[in-house]
């Protein structure tokens, strides 16, 4: 495994004060990816929607200072001081100083904000990790200039990786694989890919509603979620089976084939979540008007003839998929019906986007 690409590179540039921002998406995965190995190597591949309004806005001030054996950092979340997010991000930090020898000669003011509820099932670690990466990116670009956007990016996912396995899909959109794959050009368990052919049409401007079932704390983080992978006795063959359902999406993304593309997002989704039931220990991140609203999708679905259908991240939350030529129609639906299963009826419109975005 090379990551030597990644080291950065002493430079005679000098940077002493630099403020930087960027926007990053979360994203939901189609295929999806449960279980690692270290540092952060996906069992299996996996692939993502990008979306738009589900984001992180970062700000890093950089401050040059005496270099220091660990990286200084203070950090703010939605305008407090978060003392107890510190952990996390300073092992991010000492994982990724190896490759950004840099961080330790500045000391960083980090500020964020989300666009939705922190740890409620929607990808607010991808999203936050990766708005970091870019951050760091930004700086390392200006002292070393003539590395190229591709470069960026690359990198920008290869660290975000290493602080959330997620994040390394929010970097680039609107379809981003990440780890090893037969059929996908140039993937990699480093760092996530764009899809590398055209999608069909109809998966141009693709609708997610996330519906906020349940806007409190997961019972099991992801984490220990995935941590329960090694000695999952379904476990090798759910890798096999992911890596299958990759391919097969590989194909209907191009063909447009989209009564397969429900029946594969909706079987991954509820997969995912027979991990966690088949565990040990055991764990249902579903809540109660999870249930019902994936049997009103299906109610809806075929009383209609419509193209809607749902998946899962790791919690109670529901991603309402549905091709944009039927928006109008799915919308009032989840506003006259499906809303009612939200905490004080709250849902996001959101679509497929594009990536990151300096602000």
């Amino acid at each position: 495994m090379n990551t030597a690409e990644f080291k950065f590179q002493s430079s005679n540039k000098s940077v002493q004060n630099l403020s930087v921002t960027w926007q990053t998406p979360s994203n939901i995965a189609l295929v999806k990816y449960w279980g690692k190995s270290d540092p952060q190597i996906p069992k299996n591949a996996s692939i993502s929607f990008t979306l738009n309004n589900c984001h992180t806005t970062t700000t890093i001030e950089f401050s040059k200072i005496a270099k220091n054996e660990n990286a200084q950092f203070e950090l703010f979340f939605e305008g407090k001081k978060k003392d107890d997010f510190k952990p996390k991000i300073a092992n991010f930090f000492e994982r990724i100083q190896e490759y950004c020898s840099y961080i330790l000669e500045y000391n960083m003011v980090i500020s964020s904000e989300n666009s939705f509820p922190h740890s409620s099932g929607i990808a607010s670690s991808a999203s936050g990790m990766s708005a970091i990466a870019m951050c760091l990116m930004s700086l390392e670009k200006q002292l070393s200039p003539n590395i190229t956007e591709s470069f960026i990016n690359k990198k920008a996912s290869f660290l975000a990786r290493l602080g959330s396995g997620s994040a390394s899909r929010s970097i680039e959109g609107p379809l981003v694989v990440w780890g090893k794959h037969a059929k996908i050009e140039d993937s990699s368990d480093l760092f996530g890919v764009k899809f590398p052919y055209k999608a069909h049409p109809i998966f141009e401007n693709y609708c997610d509603t996330i519906l906020l079932v349940d806007k409190g704390e997961k019972q099991v983080s992801s984490t220990v979620g995935h941590n329960l992978m090694y000695n999952h006795p379904y476990a090798e063959q759910r890798f096999l089976q992911a890596n299958n359902n990759l391919e097969k999406l590989t194909e209907i993304l191009q063909n447009g084939d989209i009564k397969n593309f429900i029946n594969l997002v909706e079987s991954e989704a509820l997969t995912l979540h027979a991990m966690m039931l088949t565990s040990n220990p055991y764990f249902i991140l579903m809540k109660p008007n999870t249930l019902e609203v994936i049997n009103k999708i299906w109610e809806y679905r075929n009383e209609n003839d419509s193209n809607i259908c749902f998946t899962l991240d790791a919690g109670a939350n529901v991603h309402v998929l549905y091709p944009n030529s039927e928006k109008t129609d799915i919308e009032l639906f989840i506003k006259n019906d499906l809303a009612n299963y939200c905490q004080k009826n709250q849902y996001i419109c959101d679509s497929v986007g594009l990536g990151a975005k300096p602000q």
